[in-house]
């Protein structure tokens, strides 16, 4: 908001800091902050109106919420240019396409009925439900693909569990075994630059074959890949690099999907952070 001894006098920056909190995301949040008066009649009365008609609706219809949305159009833009989505901007999409798409059926609520100032900004919204569905089939977390996205990727992790199991019996094998018990610092299974080891004292160090892969900040303990079962644990290394390739394979069609659409979502991103400064006020 401009610095203005008239503003200070009304203590409109309390009024806004005020309106900000009843917005629902960042954005929204920004532009209540920066609200300054109009200049002219025709301007105030506009957006007046908008504002009366974002309250009646209110009044019969319950306000709908963007809270949680995040600014996407970084990532849209991204999408565009042929770049691949993290996982995380892909839920940030997919929550900004749910929000997308309720704010739509919000204006179904009204359908028929008298025409009100936001109808342009509703009629402007094109939700997506394919997309939508797609990241929700596709992205489980933040840090997970699903399994069910890709039949390729699906056999590449039962095959990567298959493998583990083989390296996880070996191992146990070892560390419950009378002969071997006692070169043990404890008797259990570790992981260690993504290899299965177990702890070795290290006055035995030669009494178990196999490869160092780190050793306790003591030296008391010496972490090794039994010679038994390297050969499966580079099996798992080689199936790990497949499902990372199949994985952003996966990401990278899904981002180009995105960003096929990227300018039409941007543009209803903007429709719903201006609906949602008038549901705030």
């Amino acid at each position: 908001m401009t610095d203005n001894r008239h503003y200070r006098a009304l203590e409109l920056d309390k009024i806004l800091a005020m309106l900000s909190e009843q917005t629902g995301c960042e954005d929204s949040r920004r532009l209540a902050l920066e609200t300054e008066p109009k200049t002219t009649l025709r301007e105030a009365q506009r957006l007046m109106n908008r504002t009366a008609d974002a309250h009646m609706l209110a009044c019969r219809f319950g306000a709908p919420s963007l809270r949680g949305m995040q600014n996407v159009t970084g990532a849209l833009r991204r999408a565009e240019m042929g770049a691949t989505l993290s996982l995380p901007e892909l839920l940030d999409i997919e929550r900004f396409l749910k929000a997308l798409r309720e704010m739509k059926d919000f204006r179904s609520n009204y359908e028929g009925e008298q025409a009100t100032s936001l109808d342009e900004l509703f009629d402007s919204l094109m939700p997506n439900l394919r997309i939508e569905e797609k990241i929700g089939f596709t992205v489980v977390s933040e840090e997970e693909v699903s399994d069910t996205v890709s039949p390729t990727l699906a056999d590449i992790r039962r095959k990567i569990r298959n493998s583990q199991s083989k390296v996880k019996e070996q191992l146990d094998r070892i560390i419950h075994s009378p002969t071997y018990q006692k070169f043990l610092q404890e008797p259990i299974v570790t992981m260690r630059d993504g290899r299965y080891c177990v702890p070795v004292k290290s006055e035995y160090r030669q009494e178990i074959k196999g490869m160092v892969h780190d050793t306790s900040g003591t030296g008391a303990t010496i972490f090794i890949e039994p010679a038994s079962v390297v050969e499966e644990n580079n099996e798992t290394r080689v199936l790990r690099a497949k499902e990372q390739q199949e994985i952003q394979r996966i990401l990278h069609e899904i981002s180009e999907d995105i960003g096929n659409h990227a300018q039409a979502f941007i543009e209803d991103y903007s429709a719903l952070v201006e609906l949602d400064l008038y549901f705030a006020k």
